[in-house]
């Protein structure tokens, strides 16, 4: 008899994932790709969208046919501030823009004179200026960089629901997606904001759905209920809401790392957005306050240097273990010695500058210096709430012995718990089309959830 199975694709910019839950939604299966980047016509690094496309396509055609799996569900978890526009034959008409793509300028300047001030604007939508990371400015610059291209688009839709288009060929959009960034919604009206029925983009946008939304059709003669995907951000939050009593921050690591806060009820100001404070909405259109950093892109880079720095293998970052010791030494006359490229800090010298005679000193430098930031970071999205105690971390960083226990430290106030799963943003794309409650011993059962304590100076 065949196993009963939800498949997930899980696309983050860098790794394309592939699972297989069964009904207690335990990895069965999993397989991982990874594409080189093509150009845009700018020559800008993007997605190579006709090769994702053929992966997805390929793979599940052949999971369909496997003898031990019998699939009954699918859903897509992917990175947002990503569009991909087709036309009335569902022609993909452009490439997928990649989110740190530059946007003109004077294009930006002339959209915040239209419908800003920019910080009203940014406090409304919970957007702060971000350029193409905003994605439905790629719409504006798209209609007046490419008119001839825009007047031929149908349908924009952000990459999650283009997956499920994929399948299903029915174009819809969902709050998380609609959420994440994109200066879209307008977070005091709960609708569009006016710009985007001002420019008429609302007529390019498929209509909303609950992101709980499935589609049962028949696909190459078996039934399946298709999802309409989900921003992996928010996807990831899913599992820890039905699964904790508790309220909590969770800090989901990769290349963004992003706090987020599904408990904020209070609107964001003027400071808050100046200091990359964003909104996210959960599932059912509820906002989520969130805050963060490019940590993972930031840390591969500095990690990279140092290895040069000291001649040794990039790969040594993984074995270092937490020395309390160290810690102390830096600590104690702290200076900063980095230099970030992706990140912002008023504290950072003009250029890195490293004054550690061994490797694991000036590693112990760049993670403290990287904690730091993450911990303004989760207090941002905690905001005056001093009730939350419990922080989750997931993702790439949850398994860094030196990151988590700074972390535990630098947040002592808070029960800090970490898992080593890295199925956050999968599972919960699993979870969301299901109908199944969550009990509270689901996160130890499946997540691996490891309690972490703050060490002891001597």
């Amino acid at each position: 008899m065949r196993l009963h199975v939800t498949a997930v694709f899980d696309i983050g910019k860098t790794n394309k994932k592939f699972f297989l839950f069964d009904k207690d939604y335990q990895e069965v299966f999993r397989e991982y790709a990874r594409f080189d980047e093509i150009k845009d016509e700018d020559g800008f690094p993007t997605e190579n969208l006709d090769a994702l496309q053929k992966w997805l396509k390929d793979l599940f055609h052949r999971i369909l046919a496997a003898q031990e799996y019998d699939i009954k569900a699918i859903n897509f978890s992917t990175y947002g501030a990503s569009f991909v526009h087709v036309d009335d034959q569902g022609k993909v008409l452009t490439p997928l823009y990649n989110y740190l793509k530059p946007i003109d300028e004077d294009l930006l300047a002339s959209f915040y004179k239209k419908y800003g001030p920019e910080l009203e604007f940014s406090t409304k939508t919970g957007s702060p200026k971000s350029g193409m990371l905003n994605s439905g400015l790629q719409l504006y610059w798209l209609k007046y960089n490419q008119p001839e291209i825009f007047k031929k688009i149908k349908y924009s839709l952000h990459l999650p629901q283009y997956l499920s288009y994929v399948f299903t060929g029915i174009p819809l959009s969902e709050y998380t997606s609609i959420g994440c960034h994109t200066a879209l919604w307008d977070y005091t009206k709960k609708d569009y904001h006016q710009w985007v029925y001002k420019e008429e983009i609302n007529k390019i946008l498929p209509p909303i759905v609950s992101t709980e939304t499935s589609i049962n059709m028949n696909y190459n003669g078996k039934r399946i209920k298709i999802g309409v995907g989900i921003h992996d951000s928010s996807s990831a939050l899913i599992p820890y809401i039905r699964g904790s009593k508790k309220p909590f921050i969770l800090v989901s690591t990769g290349t963004w790392s992003v706090s987020l806060n599904p408990y904020y009820e209070a609107s964001l100001t003027n400071n808050v957005i100046q200091m990359e404070t964003i909104n996210y909405m959960r599932i059912n259109g509820n906002v989520v306050n969130s805050s963060k950093l490019m940590l993972g892109n930031e840390y591969k880079h500095q990690v990279t240097q140092l290895s040069n720095y000291f001649g040794v293998p990039y790969e040594q970052h993984k074995s270092v273990q937490f020395n309390s010791d160290t810690f102390q030494k830096i600590s104690k006359n702290f200076k900063h010695c980095f230099a970030w490229k992706y990140l912002a800090d008023i504290n950072m010298p003009i250029e890195t500058n490293i004054t550690h005679t061994t490797y694991e000193d000036a590693y112990h430098q760049l993670l403290i210096e990287l904690a730091r930031l993450q911990v303004k970071s989760i207090k941002l999205a905690r905001g005056k709430d001093a009730t939350i105690k419990q922080l989750f971390v997931d993702g790439g960083f949850s398994d860094n012995d030196v990151f988590i226990k700074l972390l535990s430290h630098y947040l002592s106030e808070m029960k800090l718990k970490s898992t080593s799963s890295s199925l956050g943003s999968a599972l919960g794309a699993a979870i969301v089309i299901s109908d199944r409650k969550l009990n509270s011993k689901f996160l130890k059962k499946n997540y691996a959830l490891k309690k972490n304590v703050p060490f002891i100076l001597k």
